[in-house]
């Protein structure tokens, strides 16, 4: 049975998770973008990519630290067993994350880091968010084994797969998609036309796409992990949402724009659409998922914490969380308001 302390706690970590999710996928596909069109200086698309990069993979950064903060304080048992599993894949997680983020560090100090910057955000930026996907289908059951009362993960297993390729295959389409999308926004008011047209073409190729690798994830769920696909089905009109909200968010671009009727696309409501989307169908993945951390062997219930830790801890994130939120806003306003900074020139 699930302590209503539990199921809080899981539900922070689900939060940290998504709000990771959504702001690492925009920074990771930013820096692939800006890879794409260096050379294509006329549509100053890498510019744009470049200016969005530049200040929002610190704050994204925030998250990752909270979402681990939070694993080990609520659940203690459950990240032991967790962590010596992805040891491998955790690895070159933070190897490429620290790579990425030195490259972004010495860039502003060093021209000469530019270029180089350009290629390692660019190819991390599709290969870390493939690589932390696959942290999900680990989870459903199947890849691990108990040798010598020591579970150990199966990457031979794994990487035969039908399921763990379409979550990676859906990690990358995604996060090309949602930042593509972002840009799009991002151009539209920095008043780009020529870098808008770019990325709106780029978002209405890569949506489909994200929409086709979620469904092969159910395809092979179904398969692999029918427990996990039964029960994703008694949430069937959050994932019918989730598909609406696609649709609307499709429609969006294709509508007149307000500042100019000849050009098409509102991208402001096709990103908060496609937010609603990701959040609708993360949330019956996520009570899918319930109650299990780690199928079969560990529940949210054996990995976690003494109440008393927990009740601390929350009230600390909470007091935490109540300072730091109203930075962030103000921080998005700023980013996309300021015009000094939307209208820079690359140097």
């Amino acid at each position: 049975m699930i302590t209503t302390d539990a199921l809080l706690a899981i539900t922070v970590v689900w939060g940290f998770v998504f709000i990771y999710a959504v702001m690492a996928t925009m920074d990771f596909g930013a820096g692939f973008w800006s890879m794409i069109y260096i050379n294509k200086e006329k549509t100053n698309a890498t510019n744009i990519a470049n200016r969005y990069l530049s200040p929002t993979w610190e704050v994204t950064n925030v998250f990752i630290v909270a979402i681990v903060v939070a694993l080990f304080s609520f659940f203690p048992g459950a990240t032991f067993i967790l962590g010596t599993v992805l040891l491998i894949p955790g690895s070159i997680i933070l190897l490429l994350l620290a790579i990425r983020s030195g490259f972004l560090v010495f860039s502003h100090y060093s021209k000469g880091y530019e270029k180089a910057l350009t290629y390692v955000s660019g190819i991390s930026g599709f290969i870390i968010p493939a690589i932390l996907l696959l942290v999900l289908p680990i989870t459903h059951g199947g890849f691990i084994e108990v040798v010598n009362g020591s579970h150990q993960l199966q990457l031979g297993k794994l990487f035969t797969s039908p399921n763990a390729y379409a979550f990676s295959g859906f990690a990358i389409t995604s996060t090309l998609f949602l930042s593509s999308l972002l840009l799009s926004d991002y151009s539209n008011v920095a008043n780009e036309p020529e870098a808008y047209k770019v990325y709106r073409r780029d978002a209405l190729i890569l949506g489909p796409l994200s929409l086709v690798m979620g469904f092969l994830i159910m395809l092979t769920l179904r398969t692999e992990a029918n427990w996990l696909y039964m029960n994703m089905m008694k949430y069937l009109p959050f994932l019918i949402g989730s598909v609406a909200m696609f649709m609307i968010a499709g429609g969006a671009l294709f509508l007149p724009s307000q500042k100019d009727k000849r050009t098409l696309g509102r991208p402001r409501i096709a990103v908060v659409a496609v937010t609603i989307q990701y959040f609708l169908a993360s949330y019956a993945y996520g009570r899918a998922h319930l109650p299990y951390m780690l199928y079969p062997d560990v529940s949210i219930q054996d990995g976690f914490t003494h109440p008393n830790t927990f009740h601390a801890v929350f009230i600390t994130y909470i007091v935490g969380f109540s300072i730091l939120f109203p930075g962030f806003f103000y921080f998005w306003r700023l980013f996309m308001k300021d015009k000094r900074y939307l209208k820079q020139n690359e140097s």
